[in-house]
Formats: structure tokens, C-alpha cells, sequence
């Protein structure tokens, strides 16, 4: 599937910048299942500085806000083909080893609720990719999805006992759980062509587990499924923050995001 994607990020600082730098993970990954075929990205306000890849194997763009300006926009647009490879992703790679994906961090670490659904999860007798499937699901059954009442702060314990979040809160949980049981497991932040729309309002996240037998698997506990090819993988990391497509290094100055604009859509492609 060729899919074309636009996204624009305005944010703006609460004085005149003196000196600001901006961390982007904007470009998609060139993954099993996933070709870059064009990707441009475009800044109002702000320049690049440079491009490096991350631990997680992130293309991260640095960018040098203009001195005295207190509103940037940054837009990105390209074409990325995908395949269904049933959310399966592979080999592990990049620069942390598997084992730093089985350590909680403050987003993911369960607390009293977490730890009674991981109990609830042992002791089935089935393979791992089952088990699996059977969190995801009973993480939505117990977690509404419901905008507004989280952000990116909350924690994922927060968020269960709530019982109510978004993608971010359901992946958080369902990586936080999969560790708690010996299974390394990672965040997603990329994007999802929805079948009812164009425009969208924010990215996807979910997660990946790691299965012996297959390597990284998908789980978008958000929608019940495994990516399939209107999926884009964009970053990774061990939460949110590893993977966030915006994070700024600011003096004096704090930053607002005051309105994101996305737009996924299939193509077609000439035979």
C-alpha cells in the first residue's frame, strides 16, 4: 500500500526566543514491511542543524529556532509504501540490547492494578503471541479509550486506574504488564490511515513485544489488532519520551504545541 502523509506542528514559546533547540522524530523507519520513498520536512521560524540516528535507530533532526520569534511550524510530508506482514517486525536491532526492553521506567511501571492483571494473565499454559493477544484485549476492556483525560505525564498506572486514556496510556500499560511477565516490549509512535477520514488531530502509538519464534510483534491495543500496511512506524524507545516527535532544549523559555494537522491517505500505484 503507497501511503501519502502531511503533518504540521505549530507550537509557540511563552517569550521571545533567546536560544532554543527543537528534537524532532518525525521521519518513518526503514523497517521489514516499510520503504521511504519521499520524505521532505520544512520549518518556519526554526532551521536544522543536524540529522543522527538514536539508540532506538530514530532519525532525529535537531533544529535551531530563529532568535526572537515565539511561533514555529514544522511540516512534513512524503510517500511511504507498507506491506502486511500481520504486525510482524522481526530482528532486534539497534543500539540498546534486548534486555534494557524488560526495565520499567516511570511511565510504564505498574502498581496495584497493573500487578493484579499481571497475575490474572499467568498461569494459562499458552504460548506467548496468545497471551499476548489476551492482554491487549483486556487491557481496552478495562481502559476505555477517551480523549482528554490524559497526557503525556500520565503514567500508566494513572491511566488504569482511571480506567480511562488514549493510545499512549493503552500502550504504556501493555508494556509495563508484558515486562512485569519477563517479556521485553517497546512503544510506537508513527501513523495509522483511517478508513472513515483524512484529516486527523494527533498520531497513533502502540507497542511491540518481543516472541522468540518471530522476533518483534505489533499490538495496537487501542483498535484490537496488529498493525497491517496502513500502519507507518515512525520512532521507538522504552516509553513515550523515547519516542516523541517533538522535545525541545530551551533557555528561559517553555514551549506549548498549539495545534497538530495530519493527513494519511492511500495512493495509487502505476503497474
Amino acid at each position: 500500500m503507497r501511503l501519502s502523509i502531511r503533518h504540521t506542528t505549530r507550537y509557540r514559546f511563552d517569550n521571545p526566543v533567546i536560544h532554543a533547540l527543537q528534537r524532532l522524530r518525525l521521519t518513518p523507519k526503514e523497517t521489514q514491511g516499510q520503504e521511504i520513498l519521499e520524505w521532505e520536512m520544512e520549518y518556519d521560524h526554526a532551521h536544522a542543524e543536524l540529522t543522527y540516528e538514536d539508540q532506538n535507530h530514530n532519525t532525529v533532526t535537531l533544529v535551531s529556532v530563529d532568535k526572537g520569534v515565539q511561533e514555529v511550524t514544522v511540516t512534513c510530508s512524503g510517500k511511504v509504501d507498507t506491506h502486511d506482514h500481520a504486525g510482524v517486525i522481526g530482528r532486534h536491532a539497534g543500539h540498546l540490547p534486548l534486555w534494557s526492553f524488560l526495565g520499567q521506567t516511570e511511565l510504564t511501571r505498574p502498581g496495584s492494578g497493573m500487578r493484579k492483571l499481571a497475575q490474572e494473565m499467568e498461569g494459562r499454559g499458552e504460548d506467548r503471541i496468545d497471551l499476548l493477544h489476551r492482554l491487549s484485549s483486556a487491557v481496552l476492556e478495562r481502559v476505555a479509550y477517551e480523549t482528554g483525560k490524559t497526557d503525556t505525564r500520565t503514567t500508566a498506572e494513572e491511566a488504569y486506574a482511571a480506567a480511562n486514556g488514549v493510545c499512549q496510556d493503552h500502550a504504556h500499560i501493555f508494556i509495563g504488564i508484558s515486562r512485569s511477565l519477563g517479556i521485553p516490549a517497546r512503544y510506537v509512535s508513527g501513523y495509522l490511515m483511517m478508513n472513515d477520514r483524512v484529516e486527523q488531530e494527533a498520531g497513533h502509538a502502540w507497542a511491540e513485544a518481543y516472541v522468540e519464534e518471530l522476533r518483534w510483534v505489533g499490538f495496537d491495543i487501542s483498535n484490537g489488532i496488529s498493525p497491517d500496511a496502513r500502519y507507518v512506524r515512525v520512532a521507538t524507545g522504552r516509553d513515550y519520551r523515547d519516542a516523541a516527535p517533538v522535545t525541545g532544549i530551551s533557555f528561559g523559555n517553555t514551549s506549548t504545541v498549539l495545534e497538530v494537522d495530519i493527513a494519511v491517505e492511500q495512493q495509487q500505484v502505476q503497474q
